[in-house]
């Protein structure tokens, strides 16, 4: 697996075989990065499940300022450290989801969603950004899914399926 755009475009990222993280198709991700690459430049973005990192460091090779990325997993965050090295715009945090929403103070540009397909933490996330005001007027969050019954009272920007992965788009 590599970052396929800006400026790690071929960054080659580890991580992707371990149990628990579920890659980001090329096509898949291409896609996205065109819809919200207006957005990205001087962004402050949330990778709330992180796995390898690859939405997250795709968003740091295609201008973010920042990106924090979440996992709760001890092994992923070695890796997830490992595939930022030197990377300054990384933070990368082993924590539960729900932990660092309920404990964070820091507001967002872009949010990530991917979490594992069969646990539906899609709209429980949502709920804790929003009533936590995690996400700045105009930001975005970005949901990857299976078959998840998404709840969410914002915008609908954009909404694709891609095989048996889905993404959808909100705009505050």
């Amino acid at each position: 697996m590599r970052v396929i755009s800006g400026k790690y475009k071929g960054r080659k990222l580890q991580g992707f075989n371990i149990l628990g993280t579920r890659p980001t198709m090329n096509r898949v991700k291409e896609s996205l990065f065109a819809t919200i690459m207006p957005f990205l430049k001087e962004s402050v973005c949330l990778d709330l499940f992180a796995g390898s990192g690859a939405l997250g460091i795709e968003a740091i090779s295609n201008g973010a300022k920042e990106v924090t990325l979440i996992d709760n997993n001890p092994k992923i965050v070695k890796i997830l450290k490992e595939n930022t090295k030197e990377m300054k715009e990384a933070i990368v945090i082993l924590s539960d989801y729900k932990k660092y929403l309920k404990n964070t103070n820091n507001q967002f540009d872009i949010i990530f969603l991917d979490p594992p397909y069969d646990r539906n933490l899609i709209s429980k996330a949502i709920t804790y950004i929003l009533e936590n005001n995690l996400l700045n007027d105009g930001g975005l969050l970005v949901c990857e899914y299976e078959t998840e019954d998404i709840k969410c009272p914002l915008k609908l920007i954009k909404e694709k399926s891609y095989g048996g992965k889905n993404i959808k788009i909100f705009q505050k």
